[in-house]
């Protein structure tokens, strides 16, 4: 039985945030209660939808238990009564999954890296694989991605490239996608026939707001140089691009993409706040994690999480032993969403497995 004293709380904080947000409040505190707004709105619509289902139920079985009620309609509501039960339970689940603690960082944009592992060319050529896949899946979803800067590998691909994918929602689908990632395939270069193994590293950082790291500009060692290119080309030309190290951390970017030094600096400022913030959030898991039985993986970049094996034609993802037959569909992003949707489902099952251990 769900606790209705949390829910009713949950309910008039939902009134007193969307009453607030209707008054004149300062800027920063407007932009905190949006946020409280918008993680609130779907739990109260799925307290809202299970009471009203509560109510059926209770309705229908006080006819059923009311001697008065003829045989006609006791046997309408017996089956009526079955089928809102069933809704019942499932509206329940959904409460449940509503209910569990959200990341803060779940609706923001975020900042997708993909860089070659051991391999070689064919490391480089499977990060751009990687980095198409996750560009066609966003597209699908109607994200932007904005490449932030690119290093190309020899033969094709990168050995390195960062972009942003802006959208509602981006961190929450793609978050479980940081880690290492090996293909098994036989490159083109080879003569033989023999199946190389390469691999590459995948990142996903949420992308972080000026409120959520403080950056003082006396911590910043900034560089301007002349962008790497092929020769002849603009970006030799000029001092257009900006590496910033940020001391206490240790955290250095470099940004070269655009022909503008003041935009390229920006980009640079937003991907270090965006690695801060992401190194305090890992810190953070880091502590709890002794207490926190429910992670999809370790979170460990370093961690080996999925395998594409061409050959077989086979996708793997070792955190949940999940395979599907359809490689060639997921690298192009088309069915990226049914190992996505995997790992969340599986994430949220053992939330609500520990939640319930513990008590709701």
């Amino acid at each position: 039985m769900l606790p209705q004293e949390k829910l009713d709380l949950i309910l008039r904080r939902y009134e007193e945030v969307s009453a607030r947000l209707n008054e004149a409040v300062e800027p920063a505190l407007y932009v905190q209660l949006s946020r409280e707004f918008a993680g609130l709105e779907e739990v109260a619509a799925a307290i809202r939808d299970y009471r009203a289902q509560t109510q059926e139920v209770e309705g229908l079985a006080a006819m059923l238990a009311d001697p008065a009620t003829d045989s006609d309609m006791r046997s309408l509501a017996e089956e009526e009564l079955r089928d809102a039960k069933e809704r019942l339970e499932a509206l329940e689940h959904q409460l449940k999954i509503a209910l569990l603690p959200k990341d803060a960082a779940d609706e923001r944009s975020a900042i997708l890296e993909v860089r070659a592992g051991t391999g070689g060319d064919e490391a480089a050529l499977f990060a751009g694989d990687l980095f198409r896949m996750y560009q066609r899946y966003a597209e699908a979803r109607g994200w932007s991605v904005d490449v932030i800067s690119a290093n190309e590998g020899a033969a094709g691909g990168f050995k390195e490239i960062i972009a942003e994918i802006a959208g509602r929602g981006v961190f929450a689908k793609l978050k479980f996608e940081s880690g290492v990632h090996r293909v098994q395939r036989v490159p083109d270069t080879e003569t033989q026939g023999r199946i190389h193994t390469s691999a590459a590293t995948v990142a996903v950082l949420p992308e972080a707001q000026e409120v959520d790291v403080d950056i003082n500009e006396a911590d910043l060692k900034i560089d301007t140089m002349r962008a790497q290119g092929a020769g002849g080309q603009h970006v030799n030309k000029t001092e257009s691009a900006i590496r910033i190290t940020h001391i206490p951390t240790g955290t250095i970017v470099f940004v070269q993409d655009e022909r503008s030094q003041h935009k390229n600096r920006a980009r640079a400022m937003a991907l270090l706040r965006s690695r801060i913030y992401d190194e305090q959030r890992q810190k953070l898991d880091a502590e709890r994690a002794a207490d926190r039985r429910s992670q999809v993986g370790s979170g460990d970049r370093s961690e080996r999480i999925r395998t594409y094996n061409f050959p077989q034609g086979r996708v793997t993802d070792h955190r949940i032993n999940l395979t599907l037959y359809k490689l060639d569909k997921v690298v192009t992003g088309e069915a990226l969403d049914e190992v996505v949707d995997a790992l969340i489902t599986h994430h949220q099952a053992a939330l609500l497995a520990d939640s319930e251990s513990g008590g709701l």
